[in-house]
């Protein structure tokens, strides 16, 4: 799943501390969703791309939830 808010932010490089509320938010929507999807006593994985290096191809902070799957490790 992808977890965008409606605030824009570009990246996790321009966070300012007036945007605490919406990274506060999102990270704990990100529990809302997880338990919706049936995958928070599993367990799941948030990952956010930062940068062309870790594919970040869309210029807007985002998270994506992953789970429903035994995940491997290390990742990438």
């Amino acid at each position: 799943m992808l977890l965008v808010p409606n605030r824009h932010v570009t990246s996790m490089n321009d966070l300012e501390e007036d945007h605490h509320d919406t990274v506060g938010y999102l990270m704990r929507m990100v529990r809302v969703v997880a338990r919706g999807q049936g995958i928070a006593d599993s367990g799941y994985r948030v990952v956010v791309n930062m940068g062309p290096d870790a594919m970040m191809t869309v210029p807007h902070l985002h998270v994506h939830i992953l789970g429903g799957r035994k995940l491997g490790w290390p990742p990438g």
